[in-house]
Protein backbone atom coordinates (compact mmCIF):
# COMPACT_ATOMS: atom_id res chain seq x y z
CA UNK A 1 0.00 0.00 0.00
CA UNK A 2 3.04 2.17 0.74
CA UNK A 3 4.68 1.53 -2.34
CA UNK A 4 0.80 2.49 -4.14
CA UNK A 5 0.80 5.44 -2.21
CA UNK A 6 4.51 6.52 -3.40
CA UNK A 7 4.11 5.77 -7.11
CA UNK A 8 0.47 7.35 -6.80
CA UNK A 9 2.80 10.67 -5.88
CA UNK A 10 4.98 10.65 -8.12
CA UNK A 11 2.61 10.17 -10.55
CA UNK A 12 1.17 13.45 -9.46
CA UNK A 13 4.30 15.24 -9.42
CA UNK A 14 5.30 14.47 -12.90
CA UNK A 15 1.76 15.55 -14.38
CA UNK A 16 2.03 18.97 -12.33
CA UNK A 17 5.75 19.33 -13.55
CA UNK A 18 4.95 18.51 -17.44
CA UNK A 19 1.32 20.80 -17.37
CA UNK A 20 3.66 24.10 -15.86
CA UNK A 21 5.78 23.25 -18.94
CA UNK A 22 3.20 23.20 -21.08
CA UNK A 23 1.93 26.36 -19.86
CA UNK A 24 5.59 28.08 -19.94
CA UNK A 25 5.98 26.73 -23.73
CA UNK A 26 2.44 28.51 -24.58
CA UNK A 27 3.42 31.34 -22.97
CA UNK A 28 6.62 31.66 -24.42
CA UNK A 29 5.36 30.91 -28.27
CA UNK A 30 2.56 33.71 -27.53
CA UNK A 31 5.02 36.50 -26.75
CA UNK A 32 7.20 35.12 -29.36
CA UNK A 33 4.73 35.61 -31.94
CA UNK A 34 3.35 38.53 -30.26
CA UNK A 35 7.02 39.76 -30.92
CA UNK A 36 6.43 39.26 -34.61
CA UNK A 37 4.02 40.56 -35.02
CA UNK A 38 4.91 43.88 -33.32
CA UNK A 39 8.38 43.21 -35.66
CA UNK A 40 6.14 42.91 -38.92
CA UNK A 41 4.22 46.08 -38.02
CA UNK A 42 6.88 48.34 -37.02
CA UNK A 43 9.27 47.02 -39.59
CA UNK A 44 11.69 46.86 -36.24
CA UNK A 45 14.01 43.94 -36.35
CA UNK A 46 14.42 44.09 -40.23
CA UNK A 47 18.14 44.08 -41.38
CA UNK A 48 19.22 46.92 -43.70
CA UNK A 49 20.71 46.58 -46.59
CA UNK A 50 23.15 48.90 -47.82
CA UNK A 51 23.60 51.02 -49.76
CA UNK A 52 20.33 52.48 -48.74
CA UNK A 53 20.15 53.81 -52.40
CA UNK A 54 21.95 52.38 -55.42
CA UNK A 55 24.04 55.01 -57.77
CA UNK A 56 22.71 56.43 -60.62
CA UNK A 57 24.58 54.56 -63.55
CA UNK A 58 26.25 58.10 -65.03
CA UNK A 59 28.11 58.66 -68.56
CA UNK A 60 31.68 59.04 -68.05
CA UNK A 61 34.28 59.80 -71.25
CA UNK A 62 36.49 56.97 -70.26
CA UNK A 63 33.10 54.56 -70.54
CA UNK A 64 32.72 51.60 -73.07
CA UNK A 65 35.39 49.99 -75.63
CA UNK A 66 35.96 53.50 -77.24
CA UNK A 67 36.90 54.75 -73.75
CA UNK A 68 39.21 57.84 -73.33
CA UNK A 69 40.27 60.72 -70.49
CA UNK A 70 39.92 63.99 -70.97
CA UNK A 71 42.63 65.85 -69.78
CA UNK A 72 41.17 68.86 -68.87
CA UNK A 73 38.63 67.05 -66.55
CA UNK A 74 41.65 64.91 -65.11
CA UNK A 75 43.96 68.55 -64.16
CA UNK A 76 40.62 69.77 -62.73
CA UNK A 77 40.20 66.96 -60.59
CA UNK A 78 44.04 66.99 -60.00
CA UNK A 79 43.26 70.33 -58.73
CA UNK A 80 40.31 69.22 -56.05
CA UNK A 81 42.33 66.47 -54.94
CA UNK A 82 45.29 69.15 -54.04
CA UNK A 83 43.05 71.71 -52.36
CA UNK A 84 40.47 69.23 -50.84
CA UNK A 85 40.68 65.80 -50.60
CA UNK A 86 44.96 65.68 -50.24
CA UNK A 87 44.23 67.20 -46.31
CA UNK A 88 43.08 63.65 -45.14
CA UNK A 89 43.69 61.35 -48.06
CA UNK A 90 46.74 59.41 -49.14
CA UNK A 91 47.57 58.59 -52.65
CA UNK A 92 50.73 56.57 -51.96
CA UNK A 93 51.14 54.56 -55.14
CA UNK A 94 51.09 57.44 -57.61
CA UNK A 95 54.10 58.88 -58.70
CA UNK A 96 53.96 62.80 -59.48
CA UNK A 97 55.97 62.30 -62.61
CA UNK A 98 53.24 60.85 -64.63
CA UNK A 99 51.30 63.96 -64.25
CA UNK A 100 52.94 64.40 -67.79
CA UNK A 101 50.28 61.87 -69.28
CA UNK A 102 47.58 64.55 -68.29
CA UNK A 103 49.44 67.13 -70.71
CA UNK A 104 52.07 68.72 -68.15
CA UNK A 105 54.71 69.61 -69.15
CA UNK A 106 58.36 68.23 -67.79
CA UNK A 107 59.04 71.79 -66.16
CA UNK A 108 55.68 71.88 -64.78
CA UNK A 109 55.78 68.23 -63.16
CA UNK A 110 59.05 69.62 -61.40
CA UNK A 111 57.60 72.78 -59.94
CA UNK A 112 54.70 70.52 -59.24
CA UNK A 113 56.74 68.15 -57.12
CA UNK A 114 58.36 70.79 -55.64
CA UNK A 115 55.66 72.07 -53.37
CA UNK A 116 55.39 69.39 -51.37
CA UNK A 117 58.10 68.46 -48.47
CA UNK A 118 59.27 65.05 -48.40
CA UNK A 119 61.07 63.09 -45.71
CA UNK A 120 64.26 61.55 -47.02
CA UNK A 121 67.54 59.70 -45.53
CA UNK A 122 69.30 58.34 -43.59
CA UNK A 123 71.74 60.69 -44.74
CA UNK A 124 75.84 60.08 -43.84
CA UNK A 125 74.96 60.66 -40.12
CA UNK A 126 71.72 58.02 -39.97
CA UNK A 127 69.47 60.89 -39.20
CA UNK A 128 66.06 61.58 -41.46
CA UNK A 129 66.30 64.78 -43.14
CA UNK A 130 63.37 66.93 -45.59
CA UNK A 131 63.36 67.93 -48.65
CA UNK A 132 61.88 69.49 -51.72
CA UNK A 133 59.95 66.70 -53.86
CA UNK A 134 61.23 66.11 -57.28
CA UNK A 135 58.72 64.03 -60.01
CA UNK A 136 60.05 60.69 -59.00
CA UNK A 137 58.43 60.86 -55.56
CA UNK A 138 55.13 59.47 -55.58
CA UNK A 139 52.27 61.61 -53.62
CA UNK A 140 53.42 62.19 -49.67
CA UNK A 141 50.53 61.01 -47.35
CA UNK A 142 49.52 63.83 -45.19
CA UNK A 143 49.97 61.53 -41.68
CA UNK A 144 52.98 60.13 -40.61
CA UNK A 145 51.17 56.46 -40.34
CA UNK A 146 47.67 55.35 -40.39
CA UNK A 147 47.42 55.52 -36.71
CA UNK A 148 47.96 59.23 -36.59
CA UNK A 149 45.42 59.60 -39.58
CA UNK A 150 42.64 57.22 -37.44
CA UNK A 151 43.47 59.68 -34.23
CA UNK A 152 42.68 63.08 -36.12
CA UNK A 153 39.82 61.89 -38.10
CA UNK A 154 37.53 60.30 -34.68
CA UNK A 155 39.09 56.99 -35.45
CA UNK A 156 38.59 56.40 -38.75
CA UNK A 157 41.44 55.79 -41.15
CA UNK A 158 40.76 57.76 -44.30
CA UNK A 159 41.36 55.39 -46.97
CA UNK A 160 44.18 55.68 -49.81
CA UNK A 161 43.25 57.05 -53.44
CA UNK A 162 45.54 54.86 -55.72
CA UNK A 163 42.96 52.81 -56.16
CA UNK A 164 39.79 53.22 -54.34
CA UNK A 165 37.55 53.47 -57.96
CA UNK A 166 38.52 50.07 -58.87
CA UNK A 167 37.76 48.71 -55.20
CA UNK A 168 34.79 50.50 -54.11
CA UNK A 169 31.58 49.50 -56.34
CA UNK A 170 27.79 48.47 -55.70
CA UNK A 171 26.28 45.01 -56.48
CA UNK A 172 24.97 45.08 -59.47
CA UNK A 173 22.80 41.72 -58.92
CA UNK A 174 20.85 39.36 -60.73
CA UNK A 175 20.14 39.81 -64.27
CA UNK A 176 22.19 43.13 -64.62
CA UNK A 177 25.65 41.74 -64.20
CA UNK A 178 25.38 39.50 -66.96
CA UNK A 179 24.13 42.51 -69.33
CA UNK A 180 27.31 44.21 -68.00
CA UNK A 181 29.34 41.30 -70.23
CA UNK A 182 28.32 42.64 -73.06
CA UNK A 183 28.12 46.32 -72.44
CA UNK A 184 31.60 46.10 -70.83
CA UNK A 185 30.12 48.15 -67.59
CA UNK A 186 32.83 48.72 -65.39
CA UNK A 187 32.28 52.26 -64.32
CA UNK A 188 30.63 51.03 -61.15
CA UNK A 189 33.83 52.41 -58.63
CA UNK A 190 33.46 55.58 -60.39
CA UNK A 191 29.67 55.87 -59.86
CA UNK A 192 29.45 55.05 -56.00
CA UNK A 193 32.22 57.83 -55.94
CA UNK A 194 30.18 60.24 -57.44
CA UNK A 195 27.09 59.33 -55.53
CA UNK A 196 28.76 59.49 -52.24
CA UNK A 197 30.14 63.06 -52.85
CA UNK A 198 26.57 64.33 -53.92
CA UNK A 199 24.74 62.29 -51.71
CA UNK A 200 24.67 64.75 -48.52
CA UNK A 201 22.52 67.06 -47.10
CA UNK A 202 19.44 64.77 -46.94
CA UNK A 203 17.48 64.42 -43.68
CA UNK A 204 17.97 60.74 -42.68
CA UNK A 205 14.31 58.81 -41.94
CA UNK A 206 13.18 58.88 -39.11
CA UNK A 207 13.75 54.82 -38.26
CA UNK A 208 17.03 55.47 -38.84
CA UNK A 209 19.67 56.36 -35.83
CA UNK A 210 22.46 58.29 -36.88
CA UNK A 211 25.30 57.99 -34.37
CA UNK A 212 26.46 61.55 -33.04
CA UNK A 213 29.91 62.86 -35.09
CA UNK A 214 28.10 61.10 -38.71
CA UNK A 215 26.58 62.35 -41.60
CA UNK A 216 23.16 60.63 -43.48
CA UNK A 217 24.50 59.62 -46.67
CA UNK A 218 22.24 56.75 -48.08
CA UNK A 219 24.77 55.56 -50.85
CA UNK A 220 27.34 54.55 -48.48
CA UNK A 221 28.25 51.07 -48.81
CA UNK A 222 28.94 50.47 -45.16
CA UNK A 223 25.99 51.98 -42.96
CA UNK A 224 23.43 54.96 -43.06
CA UNK A 225 26.05 57.29 -42.25
CA UNK A 226 29.95 57.81 -42.18
CA UNK A 227 32.30 59.94 -40.29
CA UNK A 228 33.54 62.39 -43.21
CA UNK A 229 31.77 65.28 -43.52
CA UNK A 230 30.58 66.96 -46.71
CA UNK A 231 33.91 67.60 -48.47
CA UNK A 232 32.56 69.93 -51.38
CA UNK A 233 30.61 73.01 -51.78
CA UNK A 234 29.56 75.42 -54.83
CA UNK A 235 32.29 77.85 -55.38
CA UNK A 236 34.76 76.08 -53.51
CA UNK A 237 37.78 75.91 -55.98
CA UNK A 238 38.62 78.53 -58.77
CA UNK A 239 38.43 76.75 -62.06
CA UNK A 240 40.53 78.69 -64.66
CA UNK A 241 39.32 77.57 -67.50
CA UNK A 242 35.23 78.11 -66.54
CA UNK A 243 34.12 74.88 -65.77
CA UNK A 244 30.86 74.97 -63.34
CA UNK A 245 32.23 75.56 -60.00
CA UNK A 246 29.54 73.61 -58.41
CA UNK A 247 29.22 70.01 -56.11
CA UNK A 248 28.19 67.83 -59.14
CA UNK A 249 31.28 68.99 -61.66
CA UNK A 250 33.97 68.82 -58.52
CA UNK A 251 32.65 65.42 -57.92
CA UNK A 252 32.91 64.40 -61.63
CA UNK A 253 36.27 65.98 -62.26
CA UNK A 254 37.77 64.40 -59.23
CA UNK A 255 36.12 60.92 -59.48
CA UNK A 256 37.77 61.05 -63.03
CA UNK A 257 41.03 61.74 -62.38
CA UNK A 258 40.84 58.75 -59.16
CA UNK A 259 39.95 56.33 -61.89
CA UNK A 260 42.90 57.48 -63.76
CA UNK A 261 45.36 57.20 -60.77
CA UNK A 262 43.63 53.63 -60.40
CA UNK A 263 44.09 52.61 -64.16
CA UNK A 264 46.58 55.25 -66.00
CA UNK A 265 46.98 53.12 -68.77
CA UNK A 266 43.24 52.34 -69.53
CA UNK A 267 43.19 53.82 -73.16
CA UNK A 268 46.37 51.97 -74.22
CA UNK A 269 44.71 48.63 -73.00
CA UNK A 270 41.35 49.29 -74.75
CA UNK A 271 43.18 49.98 -77.98
CA UNK A 272 45.20 46.41 -77.75
CA UNK A 273 41.90 44.38 -76.88
CA UNK A 274 40.52 46.16 -79.93
CA UNK A 275 43.30 45.11 -82.41
CA UNK A 276 43.43 41.70 -81.15
CA UNK A 277 39.71 41.24 -81.01
CA UNK A 278 40.18 42.52 -84.74
CA UNK A 279 43.12 40.04 -85.55
CA UNK A 280 40.99 37.40 -83.87
CA UNK A 281 37.57 38.20 -86.14
CA UNK A 282 39.98 38.20 -89.53
CA UNK A 283 41.85 35.15 -88.17
CA UNK A 284 38.69 32.90 -87.34
CA UNK A 285 37.20 34.25 -91.02
CA UNK A 286 40.61 33.03 -92.72
CA UNK A 287 40.20 29.54 -91.35
CA UNK A 288 37.06 29.06 -92.34
CA UNK A 289 37.76 30.26 -95.90
CA UNK A 290 40.70 27.46 -95.94
CA UNK A 291 39.04 25.02 -94.19
CA UNK A 292 36.22 25.45 -97.14
CA UNK A 293 38.67 25.29 -99.64
CA UNK A 294 40.64 22.27 -98.31
CA UNK A 295 37.92 19.94 -97.75
CA UNK A 296 35.19 21.47 -100.57
CA UNK A 297 35.70 18.34 -102.98
CA UNK A 298 36.07 15.70 -99.98
CA UNK A 299 32.39 14.02 -100.02
CA UNK A 300 30.47 14.06 -96.95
Amino acid sequence: MAQDAQSEAVEAQADAIGTAAEGAAAEGAAETEAEHEAAAEGGHGETPHYPLRKPEEMSWSFAGPFGHYDLGQLQRGLKVYKEVCASCHSMNLVAMRTLTDLGYSDAQVKAFAAEYTVQDGPDDSGEMFERPGIPSDHFPAPFPNPAAAAAANGGAHPPDFSLLAKARAVERGFPTFVFDIFTQYAEGGPDYIHALLTGYGEEAPADITIQPGTYYNPYFLSGPALAMPPPLSDDLIEYPDGAPQTVEQYSRDVTAFMMWAAEPHMVERKATGLIVMVFLIIFAAMLFLVKRRVWAGTPH
